[in-house]
This record gives C-alpha cells, structure tokens and sequence, in this order.
C-alpha cells in the first residue's frame, strides 16, 4: 500500500501540475486585451498558400472565403499546390482564379514536403510577396485576416499563428467534442501565454510567416505534425512565433467519425513522436538559458490532450471513491484526485465563457464521454502502430 501511495502522490504532483497549468493560462485568457483597429502604413504583399492532395470537395469554399477578405485584391494572390492530386482540385481552382502549382513526387509525400516545395517554386518565381500565409484547403477566414497579419508584420512580428477553430455541426458529436478541444488548445491556452510573452506553437493552419523567415530557415519538417516541428525549430534558433487572436480560420471536420480516425490517429502518433524527440532538449535549453519560453514549451510538449488526461483522472477518482466506500478512513486521495478533477471542469469551463459560448456550445459538453472513449480505443490502437508515422489522408465528406 505504501508503493501503491507513493505512485499516486507522484501522479497528483504531476498530473495536477499540468493541469493547474491549463487552468492558470484559462485565467489569465481574460486579461488579455485584443486589438479592434488594424491601421498601418504600409500595406504588404501576401502570398496565400493551400496545400491540397484531391480536394475538389472543399476547396472551393476555401477560395471563395479568401475571396470574402477586406483587402486590396491586387496586394495578395492564392497560391494551391495541388499535391499528387488525381481529381479536379488544379481545375477547380484556376477556374476560381487561384495560381495552381501541380507536383507529383510519390516518394516524398505529404504536407511538409509539399509546403517546402510550393516555397520554393514561390520564391524563385513569383518573389515579390513580403509575407507567405498557410490554409488547410478545408477552411473559412475571417474577413479582418490580412489586415490582422499587416498590423503584427508591421508592428515586429515575424512568425504569427492566428486564432485556429473548428467549424460548428450541432447534433455531430465527434466534431462538436474536436470544437471543445480546438478552443481549449489553439485559443484559451495561446491567449493566457501572450499575456506573458510567452511562445505560442504553429497549428498548420492559418500560419504566417515574414518572407525572410523562410528564406532563413527554410521549412526542414517531414513530421506527421510538421507545423510543430518547424515551430520547435524556429524557437531553438532564437524566432518568436506570436499569437494574434483577433484573426480566425475555422475548420471543418469530417461528419463521421470513422473518417475522422485518420486524422486524430496521424495527430496522435505524431505529437508522440515530436515530444519524444524534442521534450529533452527542451528541458535542458530551459535550465541552461534560463528562459521560461523553453520551459513552457517543454511543459505544452509533455502535456497530453485534455481529453486523455482528464479521463485519466476521473478514473483515478473513481477507483479511489470505490476504496473510500471500502474503507471510509482512506478519503485523503478522494479528495485530492476530485480537487484535480475540479480544475479540469474550470479550465474547460473558463473555455466557453472566454468566448461566450452558445447553447450549442455547452450542448457539446454530453458528447465529451462518448469522445473520451472513442479516443481511448484510439489511442490503445495506435500503440501497436507506433512505426506507423507516414503521412495519412483524412477522408473528406460529400
């Protein structure tokens, strides 16, 4: 019994440090004052980069919400690298008025490989843009978006991660769930860190970099979450990605949740296999630089998704109420692991209040369960399958 507490006073001390974590960033969340007025005096070029493999289904939309931005039509153009692609995507998006640049390379496959090469291809032959912004070929864009990215470029910024959320589907109950966790992790927790100047880390989706960035550092991740990767790299060579919330993009997820499995499956493994890569060297860089960015970096790496970990804990909590009713002397861990638990309920809470959550919104709350476990049996999966790390399509909806 005595190992039994040991092993458990180690998870609280762990696991509550992660999440109190979480919950001290969901506080801070509403400290943060965004910017309404994006007045600048300079208006720079930008290039609009969609990486797409067979994406007639969406990509469409993607080009007419670009289309929708309040920007001068002649300071920025679309650029879709049709990767691979076996459908209409190329003609559908010169139809649309997009530069379309086809690449075939069956051997180096996926978005990181794709985005190296649209750069290049960019640069060489179109290089009069001062600034390159990366679309998922699934998404909507604020209208505000590139006056956004001008203000931060002209105000120093170099690499900027927008706002990164999920597109409502009321009644769906694995991207209703995916909503909660995008608003957790790509907003609540980015916002609390930009009160402390902290770093945030690029998402794939609605990234903006400066032009000599890139050219600096050219992009060098292959990863199934090549966005994180070069985000990691960019911060061990001294480059600070900022956060600018008051620019959105809004994915959409697959209806069925059997065609969501590639995706969280490729998120999963993929996260995995960057934080046992770079979680170390993180932790070192942070002691022997002194620098909080690093140590909350290494903190974000190792922190897993909100789902897992508060499944965990209520499981914990649940095997502890069972011995509290066995014997009711033992309550101590009881009321430790459901301290823990409360947090978590704050922190998601502190969530929808943060962005004043509709009912739909909280609706979604019931279906955190039923994702829960759909994510468990996931996650069980994917550790037979941890060699498994090359690129996978998620399957796109009519």
């Amino acid at each position: 019994m005595l190992v039994l507490d040991i092993i458990q006073i180690l998870l609280l001390l762990i696991v509550g440090t992660l999440i109190g974590y979480q919950t001290f960033l969901g506080i801070l969340a509403f400290y943060v004052r965004q910017k309404t007025e994006f007045d600048t005096i300079q208006k720079r070029k930008f290039a609009l980069v969609i990486p797409a493999h067979n994406e007639e289904k969406m990509i469409a939309k993607t080009i007419f919400s670009i289309n929708g931005i309040i920007y001068p039509r002649s300071d920025y153009e679309v650029f879709v690298i049709a990767d691979n692609c076996t459908d209409r995507t190329a003609k559908i998006s010169r139809e649309l008025g997009a530069i379309v640049l086809e690449r075939e390379n069956f051997t180096q496959r996926g978005k990181g490989y794709a985005l190296r090469w649209g750069f290049d291809r960019i640069f060489n032959e179109y290089d009069r843009f001062d600034a390159i912004i990366v679309l998922d070929s699934d998404s909507l864009i604020s209208g505000n978006y590139m006056d956004v990215m001008n203000y931060y470029l002209e105000n120093g910024s170099r690499v900027i991660q927008s706002s990164d959320l999920v597109l409502p589907q009321p009644g769906n109950w694995s991207s209703e769930a995916t909503r909660i966790g995008f608003l957790l992790f790509n907003y609540v927790k980015p916002l609390g860190r930009k009160l402390l100047r902290l770093n945030t880390n690029l998402k794939g989706n609605g990234m903006c970099f400066a032009s000599e960035v890139l050219k600096t550092y050219p992009w060098q991740s292959w990863a199934l979450t090549e966005d994180l990767e070069y985000s990691l790299m960019l911060l061990l060579k001294g480059e600070k990605i900022d956060f600018a919330p008051e620019a959105y993009v809004w994915a959409q997820m697959p209806l069925k949740a059997s065609n969501a499995k590639s995706q969280r499956s490729r998120w999963e493994m993929g996260r995995k296999h960057i934080s046992r890569m770079y979680a170390g060297t993180f932790f070192k860089e942070a002691f022997k630089r002194r620098s909080i960015v690093f140590l909350d970096t290494f903190i974000d790496l190792i922190t897993p998704p909100f789902v897992n970990i508060m499944f965990i804990v209520l499981m914990l909590l649940a095997l502890n109420v069972v011995y509290w009713l066995i014997d009711p002397s033992e309550y101590l861990f009881t009321l430790l692991w459901g301290g823990v638990a409360t947090l978590g309920i704050i922190h998601l809470f502190l969530g929808l209040l943060l962005v004043k959550a509709d009912k739909n919104f909280y609706r979604s709350l019931l279906y955190i369960p039923i994702y829960a476990l759909w994510k468990v049996k996931g996650l069980v999966n994917s550790i037979f399958t941890d060699n498994q790390i090359h690129w996978i399509r998620t399957y796109r909806d009519n």
